[in-house]
């Protein structure tokens, strides 16, 4: 269950960022909480992303058995910054697209762990998996939710739409 000032925040941020103007989004918008409350939480992810990543480059060795070790870690870190900056505008509108960018931000949350705990040393082992555990496999689920949430109800507002369609369509003059 969601806590009451969150949902009330929710309501306020829909005032600022209505529902995107998509097919369907007029017959049904996906009102759960968590739906609701995914746009400032991924915003809130992506912005937290970076500070990290100006670390990550600047605190990674240049060189860690290949060159430029660094810029790979925070150029990865800034495609995962803009999966997670467009979840949250998709989320933030309840758009079907928000499909497409939760899908892409789950894959790069589980790469991201896979690599974190992979290529750290052994001193530095026990905090990548914390991180992997405790905050980006987490993540990554939510986003995967996110996806099969989001396609369900756009499954449901193509079975509300079909018949609309239809009816407007002019008989077959083929014939």
């Amino acid at each position: 269950m969601v806590p009451d000032p969150w949902l009330k925040a929710a309501d306020k941020l829909d005032e600022l960022v209505p529902p995107a103007a998509e097919l369907g989004n007029e017959v049904l918008v996906d009102n759960q909480p968590l739906v609701r409350l995914a746009g400032p939480i991924f915003a809130l992810c992506s912005l937290v992303l970076i500070p990290w990543t100006v670390f990550v480059a600047i605190a990674l060795p240049s060189r860690q058995l290949s060159p430029h070790y660094d810029l790979a870690w925070a150029g990865f870190d800034v495609m995962l910054f803009i999966a997670l900056a467009t979840t949250a505008y998709f989320a933030f509108r309840r758009s079907r697209h928000l499909i497409r960018a939760s899908t892409a931000a789950a894959t790069l949350l589980m790469v991201d762990a896979w690599f974190d705990v992979l290529t750290s040393g052994s001193r530095d082992r026990v905090m990548a998996i914390a991180f992997a555990v405790v905050i980006e496999l987490p993540l990554s689920a939510l986003c995967w939710w996110l996806s099969q949430q989001t396609q369900e109800i756009d499954d449901k507002r193509l079975a509300l739409l079909v018949p609309r369609v239809r009816r407007r369509s002019p008989p077959d003059s083929s014939a």
